[in-house]
């Protein structure tokens, strides 16, 4: 079976390890960190599987889990209510200003996770524990924590690098098809912003991973994580290259917004990709729509969104957390693509150009 390990070193914090592999044993990577107090954050639906078995995991490494915090399964618990909740339990069970949190679940645990990290006796330990494809490519590696407020997605947030990250190819066994590919639309975009092996892997292995084949899973994500490491080596902090990795997410967070946060994100991103790709195809003249359309559908991924208020989505971009002071009214930024590898990013884009864009990828 296919195992392996990247190492992501950002200069602003100790390199850490991303370890992805079929059985992985915990007990072992965990050895990254001299064992210590710990403690779990789970979420509902992940916790029922696997929080036993990698508190068991822990202590035979020679741990002490002083608690396990569950919060509920869904972007909900990306809150103010629920951050203050899982701070106020693991300060009610005494974990130390040397304890280690791991974040055991999805995206949403590990940026709560994560978040609470970085500010639990102003900073902790973090072991990101991805339970999910998105998370295990996305989320988990890169140092990006936070949290969300009515007004936005990702409005309160810091960044964080992890001690470690431990991706056990084994649970994505138990991810619904759905949320399998969801993660599938970040490994596409991923592969297409880096071109080269990795989009020829994306032909090579795509439809296996679907199948939840081990080998293919396990060489995309790898991929991914690379591709991610090397992005975020060069610019922890966003300040230029990092960009091109919201790709897509510029229309998604507006219609995930517009929806009251009901529709899954890597949905969003996958028509949000193809909203760029046709502005790529206005703006820079690089007709990439049909690659994107087929990639998707090989993935198990929507062409369209359900059907939604363009203005709406157009305000929510107006509020994304990624616009500047310098943006002018009615004019957004986008991440699109010269070719496939060549990404630009901080192309001005039109209200009536987005409007067009968005329009054409909502059912009707």
């Amino acid at each position: 079976m296919l195992a392996g390990s990247v190492t992501v070193d950002t200069g602003s914090a100790a390199p850490y390890e991303v370890c992805v592999a079929p059985s992985l044993d915990l007990a072992a990577v965990s050895g990254a960190l001299p064992p210590g107090t710990a403690a779990i954050l789970t979420d509902s639906s992940v916790g029922p599987l696997h929080a036993d078995a990698v508190s068991g995991a822990l202590v035979e490494a020679g741990w002490e889990i002083s608690e396990v915090v569950t919060v509920p399964a869904g972007e909900v618990s990306k809150s103010l209510a629920v951050y203050e909740m899982v701070l106020r339990r693991l300060a009610a069970a005494g974990l130390p200003r040397d304890g280690t949190l791991f974040a055991l679940g999805g995206g949403v645990v590990g940026d709560l996770g994560g978040f609470v990290a970085s500010s639990y006796m102003r900073g902790i330990n973090l072991v990101q524990l991805p339970t999910s494809l998105l998370a295990m490519v996305d989320s988990s590696v890169g140092g990006k924590v936070g949290l969300d407020l009515p007004e936005g997605k990702n409005l309160v947030g810091a960044f964080l690098q992890p001690q470690l990250v431990a991706a056990n190819l084994d649970w994505l066994v138990t991810l619904p098809d759905r949320e399998l590919s969801q993660g599938l639309a970040e490994v596409v975009k991923m592969g297409i912003l880096s071109g080269g092996s990795f989009f020829d892997d994306l032909g090579k292995y795509l439809g296996a991973a679907r199948d939840r084949d081990a080998e293919a899973l396990g060489a995309l994500i790898l991929d991914s994580v690379r591709y991610k490491a090397a992005v975020v080596t060069e610019d922890e902090r966003e300040a230029g290259l990092r960009a091109v990795l919201n790709y897509g997410h510029t229309v998604a967070h507006g219609l995930e917004a517009a929806a009251g946060y009901d529709l899954p994100h890597g949905e969003a991103v996958a028509v949000g990709m193809l909203a760029a790709a046709r502005l790529s195809k206005d703006k820079l003249g690089s007709d990439l729509i049909g690659a994107h359309r087929d990639l998707l559908r090989e993935a198990g991924l929507p062409l369209t969104a359900p059907a939604t208020d363009v203005e709406a989505v157009l305000g929510a971009m107006g509020r994304d957390k990624k616009r500047r002071s310098s943006d002018e009214e009615g004019r957004y930024r986008f991440v699109l693509l010269e070719e496939i590898g060549n990404p630009v990013h901080g192309v001005p884009v039109t209200a009536a150009e987005a409007r067009s864009a968005i329009g054409s990828i909502l059912e009707r």
